[in-house]
C-alpha cells in the first residue's frame, strides 16, 4: 500500500543561538508526537554573514542525538572535552549527546584556500540540523560524536536523480552511519530531475517525513503538490513514490517512533519533568558531565 499524506506542516522563521537566522521546519512538544522519533529540525541558509556568525555558543544537550548536515559554508565545532573540528560541504555530524554535553557550533563563510570545489559559495553557509530522540534507557548513555566527510556518505544514482545516503539503506547501498538501533534511522538528501521518480519501500508502523527544499513534487496518487518549505508526513504504509515534473529537491526522513512521554526543557530532553529539574541541578553545580564524550572519525 502507497503511503499518502498524513498532513502537512509549514515552518516558521526564527531566532536561535547568539542571533542566527533559521527555518525551524519543526520543533516542539506539540508536534514531536506526530514526528516521533524526530524532535526537531532547523534549515540554517543565509549568504549573509551577518544572518549566521555570531552562531552557537556554548550550550548544553542531554536525552538526544543532534545531526548536523551541512551542505555550503563550514562550521568549526568544539565541546568541553576538548574535541574540536571543522565541517566543510556535505559533511555531516551524528552527536549522541547522550548523558550531557557542552558543545558549541560556529558557522563561518568558505574561505579561498577551503574552496576545492568552485560550485560552492564562499559567502553563503547552509545546512540543516536534526534532533532525534533517545529511547529512555540510553538518555544517560556515553556521549559520542561521529564526524563523517562527505565523500564517505555515498551517493546512489538513479533514473534522471540522485539520493545521498546519510543513514539507513537505499536499493542496497548503506549510509555511514549506524546509530541508535531502537530508532533505526534513514535520512537521505533526494534531488530529482525533470519528469524524475523516486521510490522508496518503507517499514510498516514507521514515520516517514519528507521536507521539500527546492522545485515541487507529487507524493501521492490523488495528485496533492509539496512545496518549497513545507514538511509532509505520511500516513502508514508500505512504500513512497514521488514524481516531480520540473525538478525537485527534499530530505526524506524515516525512524520507528519511540511513543514515550516527553519532557522538554530547551536543549535537554528527558521523558519527565523530575529528570528535567535533575538536569538543571547539575548545571547549577557544574557537575552536568557524567561521561567523556568520545569522538569517532
Amino acid at each position: 500500500m502507497q503511503r499518502r499524506i498524513f498532513k502537512i506542516i509549514k515552518g516558521r522563521y526564527a531566532i536561535d543561538g547568539a542571533g542566527v537566522k533559521l527555518y525551524r521546519v519543526f520543533g516542539s512538544q506539540y508536534t514531536a508526537p506526530l514526528t516521533d522519533p524526530f524532535l526537531l529540525l532547523d534549515f540554517f541558509g543565509s549568504n549573509k554573514i551577518e544572518d549566521y556568525i555570531a552562531g552557537f555558543p556554548w550550550h548544553p544537550h542531554r536525552g538526544i542525538e543532534t545531526i548536523t548536515y551541512l551542505i555550503n559554508g563550514k562550521v568549526e565545532h568544539e565541546d568541553s572535552e576538548g574535541n574540536k573540528g571543522v565541517l566543510y560541504p556535505n559533511d555531516i555530524q551524528w552527536m549522541t549527546a547522550g548523558s550531557g554535553i557542552f558543545h558549541q557550533e560556529m558557522p563561518k563563510p568558505l574561505e579561498y584556500k577551503d574552496q576545492l570545489d568552485k560550485k560552492f559559495s564562499l559567502t553563503e553557509v547552509k545546512g540543516f540540523q536534526l534532533w532525534i530522540n533517545l529511547p529512555s534507557h540510553l538518555k544517560m548513555s556515553m556521549p559520542l560524536y561521529r564526524n563523517i566527510k562527505g565523500n564517505r556518505s555515498p551517493t546512489v544514482e538513479i533514473d534522471k536523480g540522485k539520493v545521498k545516503v546519510v543513514s539507513g539503506i537505499y536499493n542496497g547501498v548503506q549510509g555511514p552511519v549506524n546509530a541508535n538501533n531502537y530508532v533505526d534511522p534513514s535520512y537521505f538528501d533526494v534531488k530529482l530531475e525533470e519528469e524524475g521518480e523516486f521510490e522508496y519501500k518503507t517499514k510498516r508502523g514507521y514515520n516517514v517525513l519528507a521536507l521539500v527544499l527546492e522545485g515541487k513534487g507529487i507524493f501521492e496518487p490523488n495528485g496533492n503538490i509539496i512545496k518549497p518549505g513545507e514538511l509532509a508526513i505520511f500516513s502508514d504504509g508500505d512504500f513512497l513514490k514521488v514524481y516531480s515534473e520540473n525538478g525537485i529537491r527534499f530530505i526524506l526522513l524515516s525512524g520507528r517512533p519511540l511513543k514515550e512521554q516527553i519532557a522538554w526543557y530547551g536543549p535537554i530532553v528527558m521523558n519527565t519533568w523530575d529528570q528535567i529539574n535533575e538536569a538543571l541541578l547539575d548545571l547549577r553545580n557544574g557537575n552536568f558531565i557524567k561521561n567523556k564524550a568520545q569522538e569517532i572519525d
